[in-house]
């Protein structure tokens, strides 16, 4: 045991972990009484319940929390009942981080925010050069959209393994061996003869990039829930969304000096990095105690466990039509800017990059506007607004209305939009799992980079245009749409969480 409270790895985190010895040393005196573990039966709705350390109304007050003492079983997070009972959810664990100094919270956002945006670099650092890895590979549009869909494919078919492989051995594991075959699939890529090897080189290369995107949402799990969850994610997102600001940028930039192989030559570079950083300052928030053991038998079971949840399916769903809406205008904005409208790699690096503005600023306000509003009502006007503007985009485009501008400004607005459902989305849906984080973290990102992955191929299906791709973002936002007000049932969460809720500690 650790006697200053820090991770085993010596970074400087206060978790559940370091304190929890038992050996009889560490045991309370015998004349001390003994915290019982408490459950909680449904009680009718107050509006008088004190605030927790989160700012979320509590219906109970947890036990203390000794050595020896029993986790609390308390109301799931801001998503609650189906009348006495919300089916599927499971409790909510104490908020670790709710004791963090602001430095340690900064330096954890920091750290997650590098780490996971190993995947949009990965992504979209590449996107200038797809015209021509096509032209040099001598593959058609399609098969060069096919290197994102495989990528993105990787990435959700990644996380189903690495999830529960981080439940069971804890994260840091499954982070850095994730970062270190990133850096070996990267130099495969810039060696590719042909546009099959390339493509299969992203497939690895997103399963390798699922070990941040999965750790990374488990590691938000493992310390908040709830609203705290939310605003973790939107700071987390302003570090990470720096990525696809930079990375268009940074492509056009190498493509002016070296090939589209330099591009992935530097990737390798900056998963070594990342590697050495990770290493260094990521704490392992998931201790032994809480580790989930069993073979594949238990991995299944939890998995039937989470799709038996309808409002944590449906807040998935939602959450990956939301991110197809962003992955069809990522994977067809390159052909339509560059190949349509007449824009150089550096002109479109730049378009794109003011997107990402609009995106990261959306992710910043939400917090202030989960503090007056629900979650799930703020992600509710996010997508109403996508679909929208998208819809309205689609008439112009169809009518050849407006130029160049008629078509960026609803694209860079529906991105603002999507910015106040990528944060909640997920907070709501992994607060009601908080024992199995990573595997529900896994389904979450593997929805949400596959149906992202098909949104890319049917943009080029549909002819690759910029009516096919507005078309593919209209489907997507009516779905999400659609899945939000039938199945997660907007009106029922907000009914059983006040509409106003305190700050969340800072």
């Amino acid at each position: 045991m650790l006697a200053s409270g820090t991770d085993a790895a010596g970074t400087g985190f206060d978790l559940p972990g370091a304190q929890r010895s038992r050996r009889p040393s560490d045991r309370p005196p015998a004349s001390a009484p003994r915290p019982r573990k408490q459950t909680v039966t449904a009680t009718p709705r107050s509006t008088t319940r004190p605030l927790d350390g989160q700012g979320v109304p509590a219906a109970r007050t947890a036990p203390p929390q000794g050595p020896d003492a029993g986790e609390a079983v308390v109301p799931q997070g801001p998503a609650h009942h189906d009348g006495a009972h919300d089916e599927g959810a499971d409790e909510v664990l104490p908020d670790v981080g709710a004791s963090w100094t602001t430095a340690q919270r900064v330096r954890l956002i920091l750290t997650l925010g590098v780490l996971v945006a190993l995947g949009p670099l990965t992504i979209d650092m590449y996107l200038p050069a797809l015209p021509n890895i096509g032209e040099q590979l001598l593959a058609t549009q399609a098969q060069a959209q096919l290197t994102l869909t495989g990528l993105l494919g990787g990435l959700a078919l990644g996380q189903l393994v690495l999830g529960p492989l981080s439940d069971r051995f804890g994260r840091r594991k499954v982070l850095l061996s994730g970062v270190a075959t990133h850096a070996v699939a990267s130099v495969l890529c810039s060696l590719a003869p042909t546009i099959e090897f390339l493509t299969a080189a992203r497939v690895l290369q997103g399963v390798a990039s699922a070990a941040s995107a999965v750790v990374a949402l488990a590691v938000v799990r493992d310390l908040f829930s709830g609203i705290a969850a939310a605003r973790t994610l939107s700071r987390l997102t302003l570090v990470m969304g720096a990525a696809p600001i930079v990375a268009p940028t940074l492509g056009g930039f190498l493509l002016v000096h070296t090939s589209w192989r330099g591009v992935f030559v530097t990737l390798a570079g900056f998963a070594v990095v990342l590697l050495l950083v990770a290493a260094k300052l990521l704490p392992e928030t998931l201790p032994p105690e809480r580790r989930r053991h069993g073979g594949a038998a238990s991995v299944v079971r939890t998995y039937g466990s989470l799709l038996k949840d309808r409002r944590f399916v449906g807040l998935v769903l939602v959450a990956g039509l939301a991110f197809s809406i962003m992955f069809a205008y990522i994977s067809g904005s390159t052909f339509v800017l560059q190949d349509v409208y007449g824009l150089s790699q550096q002109q479109y690096a730049l378009a794109f990059g003011s997107g990402a503005v609009l995106l990261i600023g959306a992710t910043q306000l939400n917090p202030v506007l989960a503090e007056r509003f629900h979650p799930v009502r703020v992600m509710q006007a996010g997508l109403t607004s996508a679909l929208v503007l998208t819809a309205t985009l689609l008439v112009l485009v169809a009518t050849e209305t407006g130029g160049l501008f008629g078509l960026l400004v609803p694209l860079w607005l529906t991105l603002g939009s999507i910015g106040f459902v990528l944060p909640n989305g997920p907070a709501l849906a992994l607060t009601r799992h908080g024992r199995a984080a990573g595997t529900a973290a896994a389904v979450l990102g593997c929805t949400q980079f596959g149906i992202g992955a098909l949104a890319a191929p049917i943009v080029g299906l549909v002819g690759g245009g910029a009516v096919g791709m507005v078309a593919v973002m209209v489907g997507a936002a009516t779905l999400a749409v659609t899945v939000l007000m039938v199945v997660v049932q907007p009106k029922v969460l907000d009914d059983r969480t006040p509409r106003r809720v305190a700050a969340a500690a800072a």
